[in-house]
Formats: structure tokens, sequence, C-alpha cells
């Protein structure tokens, strides 16, 4: 056998350096403590997605929530709004104290629209301005709130100044 890991003849030769035993017990009773509130977790946040999914498509004419409504995880929404980048929304959110993303932490970077959204049909254009809001144990009603509140004036601004939302009809 290789060692991944060369120096001293600990672990029978398979690794150097001793096992980080505070940390494999701290990763177990994290683990615990996960699994032991997931439940609760999970329910608050689909009220919270759904509050959020609810209140931008409502708000925001020509958007699209990518994927199902409610075989999808707990904590995330992807939408799409029209005529309009990705890109854009996402600095005037980050403007006003709002991380979203515009595709995949694997695809950052990246300015070609996600190979997902286009497996599922949307066009180039359509992919190009979809946004992702993920949430956790720490968002709050008033965070989604706020989001609904401030998004639909920037798309009104972006669209404003679009060549592609001026087209339409």
């Amino acid at each position: 056998m290789v060692s991944f890991l060369h120096g001293g003849g600990q672990e029978r030769n398979r690794r150097a350096s001793t096992e980080n035993v505070p940390g494999i017990v701290g990763i177990g009773k994290a683990a615990e403590i996960a699994i032991a509130n997931m439940e609760n977790e999970a329910k608050s946040l689909i009220i919270l997605r759904d509050m959020l999914i609810d209140g931008l498509l409502s708000k925001i004419p020509d958007s699209i929530l990518n994927g199902h409504r409610t075989k999808r995880l707990p904590n995330n929404i992807n939408i799409s709004i029209k005529y309009i980048e990705g890109e854009s929304m996402l600095l005037n959110l980050d403007f006003l104290g709002v991380a979203a993303s515009s595709g995949s932490a694997c695809t950052s970077g990246s300015l070609d629209p996600s190979h997902v959204l286009l497996a599922i049909g949307l066009t180039h254009d359509v992919a190009h301005g979809s946004l992702r809001f993920s949430m956790g144990r720490l968002t709050t009603e008033d965070d989604i709130k706020y989001i609904i509140e401030q998004l639909p004036p920037i798309v009104e601004k972006l669209r404003a100044m679009s060549p592609l939302y001026n087209k339409k009809e």
C-alpha cells in the first residue's frame, strides 16, 4: 500500500502523523446535533422557501421557478427572470447586503449559463437571467420579506435599460 501522507510510521505506515481525535469527536457531535435538529429546521426552511417563491413570482412579471415546486431541497430556490442578466441583478442585490448567486459554486467565474438549466429546456437567454437563493438556520422571515421588497425594483430598473425587454411583445 502507498502512503498518502509521508513522514512517521504511525498508522501502520499508511499515513504520517496522529489521527485528529478532537476533530473526529467534534465532527461526530456536529452530526449528532444536525440529525437531532434536521426535521424542525427543514420545516422552517420550507415555509421560508415557499414564501420567497410566492413573493418573487407574484411581484416580478416574466419570472419562472426552475425545478419542481416542492420536490427540491428545503433551503434553496432558483428562479429565472426574463430579459435581464443574472449578474446585473447580483451586483444590485450585493449593494443591498443580499447574498445570492447565478449558478453553482463549481461554475463561478464562468459566463456560460448553467448546463443544468439548459438541460431542463431553458433557452440561453432565460438561463442567463437565473438567480439562486440559499437559506439556513439563521435566515429569518424578515430576510425573505427584504428580498421580496428589494428585487422587484431592481428588475424594473434593469429591464428599463434592457434592449431585450424593450423588444418584447
